[in-house]
């Protein structure tokens, strides 16, 4: 049974760095698109990034390009998200989603991962 299982949050200071990890397994197919996705508390979910496992091509959220980097590295089934100059607005559940259809929506989800941006 396919799953994703993220790992990295945790407490961070305003101005910091953190890295978020994403271990996938079950998987049949290689061709998918992989994408990070976040919920503030009190909010609806926020849609951070995707890359596509093929080409690696990536696509941001206006408004984290720059500050947040997500990489793959299939040789380890692990997807990344590089935080850096973290906010405190970025603080959330920071979700790991598949689209192995291809269809413009995730279908699989991880459990989630809390960071929290506070000094």
């Amino acid at each position: 049974q396919a799953q994703l299982v993220e790992s990295g949050g945790g407490l961070v200071q305003p101005g910091g760095s953190l890295r978020l990890s994403c271990l996938a397994s079950g998987f049949t197919s290689s061709s998918y698109y992989m994408g990070w996705v976040r919920q503030a508390p009190g909010k609806g979910l926020e849609w951070v990034a995707t890359i596509y496992s093929v080409h690696s091509n990536t696509n941001y959220a206006d408004s984290l390009k720059g500050r947040f980097t997500i990489s793959h590295d299939n040789a380890k089934n692990t997807l990344y998200l590089q935080m850096n100059s973290l906010k405190s607005d970025d603080t959330a559940v920071y979700y790991c989603a598949y689209d192995t259809g291809l269809g413009g929506s995730f279908d699989h989800w991880g459990q989630g991962t809390q960071v929290t941006v506070s000094s």
